[in-house]
């Protein structure tokens, strides 16, 4: 939620509904119906995790926000999207009323989402039949395969996408399960070793490197191995 104001509404409302929908709450403090439904569009707008963004203007503090919508009564609830208001109520109404305003404002879900959503495996290799750029189908279904000692497959299906984030843990991790590389017991030791030969041995490198994308960046070891690679090569 952001609290706008004349010189800001532009940028945190008109311009970002291009990108996201955003909920334009008119209010002021003398207003009983509008602290009412301040806590109400609040929450709702919460339950979209993102989805859809909420504005908050006290019209008596930005009147020109105020007379840009013509507001002539509060509390009034505006929708934009692409820059346009597209809806809008006047009047504190009930939640599932409101509830209703936000979700309207949420694009349809895709066949793909709702199988991601479901995150098993067979409903995994679905979505990516019907949309193989996905790279959040690919890395959800990667994930389950290098899980299960799949890591060829898994490799192949990241291939695709370039190795940073998400894609990059995985691949490290499954060319490390495909070589048979045990990330448990013995890393450190493991770590020591391959440091030792990075220098001069590119496979040595390669999998030192792997094992600090696998082990993640909150990994403690990760940030001080990968500043004992750069000395030893640079």
């Amino acid at each position: 939620m952001i609290d706008a104001t004349d010189a800001t509404f532009a940028d945190v409302a008109i311009e970002r509904s291009n990108t996201v929908p955003v909920v334009v709450d008119l209010w002021a403090e003398w207003c009983g119906p509008c602290k009412t439904l301040g806590p109400i569009i609040e929450r709702v707008v919460d339950e979209t995790k993102g989805a859809v963004e909420l504005v908050k203007v006290d019209v008596d503090a930005n009147p020109q926000i105020a007379n840009a919508f013509r507001a002539q009564s509060i509390p009034a609830v505006h929708a934009l999207v692409g820059g346009k208001v597209v809806d809008s109520f006047i009047g504190a109404l009930p939640e599932d009323q409101v509830r209703a305003f936000v979700q309207g404002l949420l694009p349809e879900r895709s066949a793909v989402d709702e199988l991601l959503e479901r995150g098993d495996e067979q409903s995994l290799r679905s979505a990516i039949e019907l949309e193989p750029a996905r790279e959040d189908v690919a890395v959800a279904l990667a994930s389950i395969l290098v899980d299960l000692g799949h890591a060829d497959e898994a490799l192949s299906l990241l291939a695709r996408f370039p190795e940073v984030g998400d894609v990059g843990h995985l691949a490290a991790k499954a060319r490390l399960v495909a070589a048979g590389v045990d990330l448990g017991a013995g890393t450190d030791d493991r770590l020591d070793e391959l440091l030792a030969s990075a220098k001069d041995d590119d496979a040595a490198r390669q999998e030192l490197v792997d094992l600090l994308d696998a082990l993640g960046p909150d990994d403690p070891r990760t940030p001080r191995y990968r500043r004992a690679l750069a000395s030893k090569l640079f």
